[in-house]
């Protein structure tokens, strides 16, 4: 979602609102870096990105898992591990988050310059 769309989004809501006598406070505020992923669209949406994927018991040996998001399969998010792929079936996910990485940001804007 661009600034431009939020600032159209919100000229209108304040436009509807307007007529309305009480006071009101308008905030858009954005997922942040660190998205939180919670349904199966979020998974498919956002593969490709790197994440943190946490869970309520141990996949693999682990509860914490640290990858490429791949994608999802049937009930399954796949994270792409360093060892290969891993499935982890969505109903055990405590929580997962995209994990921004600065490094990699900083450097596409170093060869856009370039």
């Amino acid at each position: 979602m661009s600034v431009a769309l939020c600032e159209r989004v919100s000229a209108r809501v304040n436009h509807a609102l307007s007529g309305f006598a009480e006071p009101y406070t308008l905030e858009v505020e954005s997922p942040g870096l660190d998205r939180p992923l919670v349904k199966l669209a979020d998974f498919a949406r956002f593969a490709g990105q790197r994440v943190r994927v946490a869970t309520g018991v141990a996949v693999k040996g682990s509860k914490t898992h640290r990858g490429v998001l791949l994608g999802v399969r049937e009930e399954n998010v796949i994270v792409g591990m360093r060892d290969g792929e891993l499935p982890i079936p969505h109903r055990l996910i405590a929580s997962a988050n995209i994990e921004y990485d600065i490094r990699a940001d900083l450097k596409r804007a170093k060869e856009v310059k370039t």
